[in-house]
């Protein structure tokens, strides 16, 4: 199968033409499926192959529609139970007297549950072997639409192996709806999304006044604090940590004022500490 096969792929628009083509296509017989198994297996028929994988897609549809109820395109759990189907045929030994469709649900199923798990909107908790299984499991166990009752928590979590608290989580996600945040629409009338209802925390009149005035006295701080400094000091802190471009090391500034750079550090230091300290009384 190092070729690549070529099979009617779903389209979101022509899904039912899609269903109605493979439902078209001939099933093989036992010996059929063996005979283009083993030219496969052993000869590495890619034509074998496709006959294989196209007498079996009808097979993908029907496992597919078992999972409509994640919210998930039908067309895409198709292809990705097409994508397990082909992994199938080429794993498949017809030497073990097993029949192509019976050794490929496993292999359809898997593929499509991996791409439940990564995209389904409110999956979050399914990570472990237990925790999938009670994700895929749920929805048949429970008996009608209405929430569980705690018997029938306990029992489907000894069933599955989970905690109780996992079983009525799952089921409050699986029966919740996402609501978008915002509408997304230029409808007026569909305006009224919840972001619409979300203060904004910061613009308050009376914060935003006080905003302002704090930015105000912190840049007039900071041009006071640096006005007390000495000259050398003050040059020291504008260009270590005021400089618009590449601030300036301690070796170029110990090289320019003739000293050592652990002096220019000290003098840095001493001049932060007294920044600071005038700063914090103006905050």
């Amino acid at each position: 199968m190092s070729q690549a096969l070529t099979f009617p792929v779903p389209a979101a628009g022509s899904l039912d033409q899609y269903i109605q083509s493979v439902n078209r296509m001939p099933m093989l017989s036992e010996q059929q499926e063996a005979d283009l198994a083993a030219r496969l297996r052993d000869e590495g028929d890619v034509n074998a192959a496709r006959q294989l994988v196209m007498s079996h897609l009808r097979v993908v549809v029907s496992i597919a529609r078992g999972y409509l109820g994640y919210g998930l395109p039908h067309a895409d759990l198709i292809q990705e139970g097409n994508i397990g189907l082909m992994k199938a045929v080429k794993r498949f030994d017809p030497s073990r007297g097993v029949r192509l469709v019976s050794f490929a649900i496993h292999w359809i199923k898997a593929e499509i549950h991996e791409y439940i798990l990564k995209n389904w909107r409110l999956v979050k908790i399914a990570t472990t072997k237990a925790q999938r299984k009670l994700f895929f499991n749920l929805r048949g166990m429970k008996k009608d639409s209405t929430t569980l009752q705690p018997a029938e928590v306990q029992s489907i979590a000894t069933q599955l192996g989970v905690k109780p608290e996992e079983v009525v989580e799952m089921e409050t996600r699986l029966t919740g709806r996402d609501i978008p945040l915002d509408a997304g629409s230029d409808d007026e009338d569909e305006r009224f999304a919840p972001i619409a209802y979300l203060p904004d925390p910061h613009a308050e009149p009376s914060e935003l006044v006080e905003q302002a005035e704090l930015a105000h006295l912190q840049d007039t701080g900071l041009r006071d604090a640096l006005a007390s400094l000495d000259d050398r000091s003050r040059a020291i802190v504008q260009r270590r940590w005021l400089a618009e471009g590449d601030s300036a090391t301690l070796h170029e500034l110990a090289a320019e004022y003739g000293v050592s750079a652990e002096r220019i550090r000290q003098i840095e230091a001493k001049a932060m500490q007294k920044m600071r300290g005038l700063l914090a009384a103006v905050v």
